[in-house]
């Protein structure tokens, strides 16, 4: 037999009446909770001062407490003795046999209720170890409990029909809704942001009704009206006979998360100095551009740009000032080409490139490659300088030109250089020939 199942039980008796005193250790002996050679488990107290002192000092498995005391009655007795052992179960014991005190005992604290002199058949054998079987169970509820309580992640007990039976404070502080707000109610009704669509939910029950566990990513709106990013996990619990009850919904806020993936990605997209799309990021969009134009029988025009007289500014008046420049060159060019469809990027040093989707024609390049040059061309105030510029321009277009992203970056860079050959500030389209000519 194990250390712990040879242990004795502890059992204060407050009674102040030495007869049922006595019957109570009879039924003790009679119900085998004291075996032969064994202590007297029962520990008496005859009146409730007596009995805090001696549950106190020391802690009972099980207290059988009398609702009628020299110094106390009623329920009050219950309260006192419940203050000074909160984790001990306790069994009321009264010569009244009223189920109206049974349950107000039971509501301030008692676990059972016994009438005196009814103690046939084991009952307060029967009573004592259920009290000491509820107890162990309530230990690990609280246990339980507590740890759901703690649990960082949100989590929700709902019906089979969604409504909300439990909710922990993981959930209260994820959402801004209290307990009392969402009982009762669907998470549908208090949590849904409109971002997702009817197939969304209606995939999600059709797998968890199924009785699999659903998993995934959604936007939820808090009570405040602030959107959150979610992971989001319901696992179906079925009773006995595999038939579904309660959903468990475990639910995790990842905006903090995706925010820094967005950023990530971000950084990975785009020029760090002045934000604009990167390398990378152009050919992505090039490419998408030329597979549209091929759909359409459109056209696609690539501007290479080059600054000219940059590197002397910068040489002179110091990189900080050389980078500032930079970036007003990237609004000014963004200025020029407001279409959402338009790409303006950055591929290094002083060299941007413009992508013009879906024009009509090559001579629409033209018209954008002018108002370029004008921008480029007024004076850029930075700090206390005055600083002049230019810019070279190498147009090539989709189909004439090239058909695949390199080949138009590349020709694109040709006829950079023409306009730079060509005296610089200005714009040349992209010629097989060695020399390049306007349109």
């Amino acid at each position: 037999m194990s250390e712990s199942a040879r242990r004795r039980i502890s059992i204060l008796v407050v009674e102040d009446d030495p007869g049922d005193l006595g019957l109570i250790q009879v039924n003790v002996r009679l119900a085998g909770i004291r075996r032969v050679g064994d202590r007297d488990p029962v520990v008496w107290a005859p009146t409730l001062a007596q009995g805090v002192v001696a549950a106190t000092a020391s802690k009972p498995d099980v207290i059988l407490l009398d609702l009628s005391l020299p110094d106390s009655a009623g329920l009050e007795t219950v309260e006192a003795m419940r203050a000074v052992a909160p984790e001990v179960p306790i069994i009321v014991l009264t010569g009244q046999d009223n189920h109206r005190l049974a349950e107000e005992a039971l509501q301030a604290g008692a676990q059972d209720y016994l009438v005196k002199g009814q103690f046939q058949h084991d009952a307060l054998g029967r009573a004592i170890r259920h009290a000491l079987v509820r107890q162990r169970l309530e230990s690990r509820l609280s246990l339980f409990r507590a740890a759901l309580n703690s649990v960082a992640n949100g989590i929700l007990i709902t019906d089979i029909h969604s409504t909300i039976e439990w909710a922990n404070p993981a959930f209260t502080r994820m959402t801004g809704f209290s307990l009392a707000e969402t009982v009762g109610r669907h998470p549908g009704e208090m949590l849904n942001s409109g971002k997702q669509d009817q197939q969304f939910y209606q995939r999600m029950w059709e797998t968890i009704l199924a009785g699999r566990v659903w998993s995934g990513e959604l936007i939820n709106r808090r009570k405040d009206g602030s959107l959150y990013a979610e992971a989001l996990t319901i696992s179906p619990v079925t009773d006995s006979n595999g038939r579904i009850q309660h959903f468990v919904a475990i639910k995790q806020d990842i905006s903090e998360r995706k925010a820094n993936e967005a950023r990530v990605q971000h950084l990975a997209h785009h020029d760090q100095l002045t934000d604009l799309p990167n390398r990378n990021l152009l050919s992505d969009r090039l490419f998408q551009a030329l597979a549209q134009a091929r759909r359409d029988r459109g056209t696609v025009a690539l501007m290479f740009i080059d600054l000219d007289r940059f590197k002397p500014v910068n040489d002179t008046l110091g990189h900080d000032i050389g980078d500032l420049l930079l970036k007003e060159v990237a609004l000014r060019l963004q200025a020029c080409v407001p279409r959402d469809s338009d790409t303006v990027a950055r591929l290094g040093g002083d060299e941007f490139v413009i992508l013009l989707a879906q024009i009509e024609k090559a001579g629409d390049a033209v018209v954008v490659a002018g108002k370029l040059l004008a921008a480029l061309d007024r004076p850029f105030l930075i700090g206390p300088h005055h600083v002049s510029l230019s810019g070279s321009i190498g147009i090539a277009v989709y189909p004439q030109h090239g058909e695949d992203v390199s080949q138009l970056l590349k020709n694109a860079d040709i006829a950079m250089y023409h306009a730079k050959t060509a005296g610089r500030n200005c714009y040349r389209f992209f010629r097989e020939v060695s020399e390049a000519t306007e349109v």
